[in-house]
């Protein structure tokens, strides 16, 4: 593999896994401290005039109370509580539902994968690399073959050594 390529791969990576934990911090430092609240207790809170206004996105509605403090509730299918709120004069604001945008659902569901598949394919090319090339790389070998001319040692180049006439001692002795 190049280099240059696997040095891109890597920064793909690291990029793609920072833009993954933006969306991930994002999306959970945009809710406001918010109280839950029961659909009863949002009813009667409603019936009470405590209700100044009301958000209402596909099954959930956040709203804030007189007191000023918000709070949330999912509503039934089926109810009439947009004509309660209607009668109660409460400001209702309806809101289509956000979708996530498609590279963070793409990058939510296949990122992992990915990562998983680039790890095995490193380690798959380190074990390979016993030799230059990988399996099939024998033939590359750079080790240099010598001739009776560049590297042939005699005894009279060892004269003199006493640790060579031991090593042939201890040969000889086997």
């Amino acid at each position: 593999m190049n280099v240059n390529f696997r040095n891109f791969a890597i920064w793909l990576v690291i990029l793609f896994m920072l833009m993954g934990l933006f969306q991930v911090f994002q999306s959970s430092t945009r809710s406001i401290s918010v109280a839950d609240k029961s659909y009863s207790q949002f009813v009667t809170d409603v019936d009470a005039g405590s209700v100044t206004s009301v958000t209402i996105v596909d099954d959930v509605v956040q709203g804030v109370l007189k007191d000023g403090s918000r709070f949330e509730t999912v509503i039934p299918a089926n109810t009439d509580i947009v004509s309660r709120l209607e009668d109660r004069g409460v400001q209702i604001t309806a809101k289509a539902p956000e979708s996530s945008p498609f590279w963070s659902i793409l990058l939510s569901s296949w990122l992992p994968f990915l990562v998983i598949i680039g790890v095995w394919f490193f380690f798959i090319r380190q074990m390979q690399g016993g030799g230059r090339g990988g399996a099939m790389g024998f033939g590359k070998s750079r080790a240099k073959l010598l001739t009776e001319t560049h590297g042939k040692v005699t005894f009279e180049d060892v004269t003199g050594v006493d640790e060579a006439k031991q090593d042939l001692e201890e040969i000889v002795e086997f």
